[in-house]
């Protein structure tokens, strides 16, 4: 058993934990409780960067992913909402907000003339690029206590157990589904 203490606000609640249920591991908890309160707080520097930019965090990342298809910057909409792992109708009105403001468009497929793409207006591209700049300004300035080193490391363990965690994911949906 770990008798490590961590001094920040998770390593004391991880300390009252392992004093009542001294037998019941707590990995879980120093990890995945420590994983929502870096979201948490980051947000409080990051949506700030977006609402500069005239966008809210849903808006950014629709166009962040249609910037990252690369040129024409076009996808499916039934693409992004997958990609985004979102519904159909929340896609609806992201993509209805984002074409009011003249950042994406709706243009017919070349290979499809059933389905419509979205495609990047050039102030939607504009418009991402600077935000998405600033943004990784910010979560540079974030992650300026870690060490170079650190933060590579630290990139990796989490890629590892996400993908982990994404095959156990994928295995209980074929389970559940009976492939």
């Amino acid at each position: 058993m770990k008798s490590v203490t961590r001094s920040d606000r998770i390593g004391a609640l991880v300390e009252l934990r392992r004093r009542e249920a001294p037998d019941i591991p707590l990995d879980g908890m120093e990890i995945f409780a420590r994983a929502r309160e870096l979201t948490r707080l980051s947000r409080h520097w990051i949506e700030p960067v977006f609402e500069r930019h005239g966008l809210d965090t849903g808006e950014f990342d629709v166009l962040a992913t249609l910037e990252r298809a690369g040129a024409p910057y076009s996808m499916r909409p039934t693409e992004l909402f997958r990609a985004l792992v979102m519904t159909s109708g929340g896609m609806t009105d992201r993509l209805a907000r984002l074409t009011a403001k003249g950042l994406v468009r709706r243009t017919p497929s070349a290979t499809d003339r059933r389905s419509l793409l979205v495609e990047l207006t050039e102030h939607g591209l504009a418009s991402i690029r600077r935000a998405y700049a600033e943004d990784m300004t910010v979560e540079k300035e974030l992650l300026a206590a870690i060490g170079a080193e650190d933060r590579d490391r630290l990139a990796d363990l989490l890629a590892l157990l996400l993908k982990s965690m994404e095959a156990r994911q994928a295995s209980e949906t074929a389970g559940a589904s009976g492939e």
